[in-house]
């Protein structure tokens, strides 16, 4: 591959030799040589040989290993055409391997396109004025030439689709003389936001809220704050001001959802806001836009980016701010590859970067929250919404004594409710957090419950598709006829409801009213969101029924009425944040309701009215709750107040996983402030086919369990049919 060098980091040369990190899981960068008449500077993206393979490295600011004799060292091979990974990002993926022990070739991974994204621009060819008139001018020539009045050049598709001719009068014009061919960049840069296209008035509480977020801008350095506002109090319109501030300054900006589904209506408030979209980046964008906005972003071209987790390692140039909606949300955290969390490692991309870091919700984290107390973050606190909206009252529903009947899942109480909201012209929201139809299909004969072969889970199931499906490993194959264990047949009821039921159910008892499901599995990318989204805001439907997807972002003048189905659901368990994230989720899905004009109400089912966190939802005393759970953790020492560390083994072969976690057990640290639990099986002790066994390492804050974990797993080498996962700071415990 010939390339031109092309990079933005510091023109001081290396000497003869260089060190390499590859995109593999290696945590060791590999010195190379550095041919005569080449120049590297760290950051430089260059093909070198690895074994019989060339492979695309970065070069690295390890110093090179002078015992290593030069005649050992194999060259590099080319500079690849693209832009220089920045000191920043090197600072990041550095941090991130060392926190969570991952390989830092698998930290740099996530920092590399597919290689189709590395290489010189892509051109395409498009047509411009020459000035010369043909000797036969037809309308559609007319046309034609009419749109290119204004200076920009485009290609045969654009030329044909805006003048309302054929190829054909293009090709025609071309050879008469009057247009010219020229070679255009394929990868077209994102349009520029303006920041004060609309900018909005900001209630006292939001004014004062955007100034200090805007100082922290305006000041070109790092800092963390919490952006703490009740749902509908437009926290989103104050980071705006922040984002604006960044524009002006002429840097980026970056803002992280956790959730695509939440996409839709925020690009639409941006637009109004800016004038412009930004660029997206999430794993449903065709490989040819990732390109695009990978690339653009590398050259400074893309102003504004809003995207998932993996965002954060984007190859930024001048990042200005960085924002973490919904900062309490789980879905922030990666389980697999390079585990780790996004909000954290958000902190550390900014600190890196010297621009602050903005973490928005209304139910914020407890780590987020010891972190205000500890003075590590500002807090700035929208306590009320905007406008003339009101939170919406929260009542609980006692199904010990609202019983619904038999076969139902919709109290007596919820479903009166349903009825008069759709019958005054309003919208309702149902929550139940099950996808499908049925959690549980068993055999009525014998008990049989149909489990995954693959996982240790049942299976669930899909009634509009027929199918039955494991929503950890995918699995799926149709209700079989007889049960396998019985062989009786067409025995097999379906046990508690999913959201496919609910519908079912809403169909029986208000068969006029208009009814959609929101789902992870019933939508197929952010076109099915944004159309859904339009579909209620539009009010062509009146009763929308979802999992989690619905609980957070979305605004929906007309939803007065949420009815929680399960509010239990979540709270059973050992989860250590079982309680937290309850209230979280319940609290956000609570925030749909009376957004607007009209006043909101909520009413949860529940068989444990007396719970904490039913009672503090229907109290509306947060602050109450935070505290109880404060206690709790700081009792027995753990996170934020404390360390976890999960080791998780698997194999394929069950006496291999516990063989090594014996092991790794035997040889666990024995020292004042370590406590070891295991190993046991993993509640999902069989997933995707690997039988699963777990430790837990506890430890207090003050000592490095990073340096203790790495030398006791180093001292247990796993076996190769052994695959070891470490968890800093686990989040689930599955």
């Amino acid at each position: 591959m010939d390339s031109v060098r092309t990079s933005s980091a510091p023109a001081t040369p290396i000497p003869a030799r260089v060190r390499v990190l590859i995109p593999l899981p290696l945590s060791d960068a590999y010195d190379y040589a550095v041919p005569e008449g080449m120049t590297l500077v760290p950051g430089d993206i260059v093909v070198v040989p690895l074994g019989p393979r060339e492979v695309i490295g970065v070069v690295w600011d390890d110093p090179t290993d002078p015992a290593i004799a030069a005649s050992r060292l194999r060259p590099v091979l080319e500079i690849v055409e693209a832009p220089a990974m920045t000191a920043s990002l090197r600072r990041t993926i550095d941090w991130v391997s060392a926190y969570t022990l991952a390989p830092r070739g698998n930290v740099l991974r996530m920092a590399l396109p597919v290689s189709d994204a590395l290489g010189p621009p892509r051109t395409r060819v498009v047509f411009a004025a020459t000035g010369l008139r043909p000797a036969i001018l037809t309308d559609a020539r007319r046309r034609v030439l009419a749109v290119l009045e204004d200076g920009f050049a485009r290609s045969t598709t654009e030329l044909a689709e805006e003048a309302g001719v054929s190829p054909g009068v293009i090709r025609g014009l071309a050879d008469a003389g009057a247009l010219a061919e020229q070679a255009a960049v394929r990868d077209r840069p994102f349009p520029d936001p303006d920041p004060d296209a609309d900018a909005p008035v900001l209630s006292p509480a939001q004014k004062a809220a955007a100034d200090d977020l805007v100082a922290r801008v305006a000041s070109d350095s790092f800092s963390a704050v919490l952006l703490e506002g009740v749902t509908g109090s437009g926290k989103t319109e104050v980071y705006f001001e922040a984002i604006a501030t960044a524009l002006r300054a002429g840097r980026s900006a970056l803002v992280l959802l956790p959730e695509i589904a939440l996409t839709a209506q925020w690009l639409d408030r941006f637009e109004a806001r800016f004038g412009v979209r930004p660029a997206p980046w999430h794993s449903e964008l065709p490989s040819r836009e990732r390109r695009r906005v990978w690339r653009m972003v590398a050259e400074g071209k893309a102003p504004v980016v809003v995207g998932a987790r993996s965002a954060l390692f984007l190859p930024f140039v001048q990042l200005g701010v960085l924002v973490v909606d919904e900062e309490h949300d789980p879905s922030f955290k990666q389980e697999e590859g390079v585990i780790y969390n996004a909000r954290d490692m958000a902190v550390v991309r900014a600190r890196a970067s010297a621009c602050p870091v903005i973490l928005s919700t209304a139910t914020p984290s407890l780590e987020t929250l010891a972190n205000v107390e500890s003075g590590r973050y500002g807090h700035v606190v929208l306590p009320d919404r905007h406008g003339v909206a009101e939170m919406p009252t929260v009542q609980a529903i006692d199904l010990r004594h609202d019983t619904p009947p038999r076969g139902r899942w919709l109290s007596p109480l919820l479903e009166a409710s349903l009825r008069d909201t759709v019958e005054n012209g309003e919208q309702a929201l149902l929550f139940l957090n099950r996808r499908g139809y049925a959690p549980l299909t068993l055999c009525r004969t014998c008990g049989h419950r149909l489990q995954c072969p693959h996982c240790t889970a049942w299976l669930v199931e899909h009634r509009h598709s027929a199918r039955l499906q494991c929503h950890h490993c995918g699995f799926s194959g149709p209700r079989p006829e007889k049960c396998p264990s019985c062989e009786d047949s067409n025995s097999f009821v379906a046990c508690g409801p999913g959201v496919e039921r609910l519908a079912e159910e809403l169909a029986t008892i208000l068969p006029d009213a208009r009814v959609a499901v929101m789902a992870s599995d019933t939508l197929t990318g952010p076109a099915s969101v944004a159309e859904l989204v339009r579909q209620v805001t539009d009010h062509e439907i009146d009763i929308l029924i979802g999992t989690q997807v619905v609980a957070k972002g979305h605004h929906f003048p007309m939803l007065t009425l949420v009815g929680v189905v399960d509010a239990d659901l979540g709270l059973a368990g050992g989860d250590l944040r079982a309680a937290e994230r309850t209230y979280q989720l319940l609290a956000q899905v609570s925030g749909r309701a009376g957004r607007a004009e009209r006043a909101g109400r909520v009413l949860l089912q529940t068989y444990m009215p007396e719970h904490p966190v039913i009672h503090a939802l229907a109290s509306g005393d947060r602050a109450g709750f935070m505290a109880q759970e404060k206690g709790a953790r700081l009792e027995h020492g753990m996170p934020p107040y404390g360390r976890l560390v999960a080791l998780i083994v698997s194999s394929t072969d069950m006496a291999a996983a516990d063989r090594y976690a014996q092991a790794l057990a035997r040889q666990a640290p024995r020292q004042t402030g370590i406590n070891v639990l295991g190993p046991a099986p993993a509640p999902l002790a069989l997933l995707r086919g690997r039988h699963r066994r777990r430790l837990l390492l506890k430890a207090g804050r003050d000592l490095p369990v990073q340096a203790i974990v790495r030398d006791w797993v180093a001292r247990v080498p796993a076996p190769g049919t052994v695959r070891l996962q470490i968890d800093i700071d686990p989040y689930s415990f599955f």
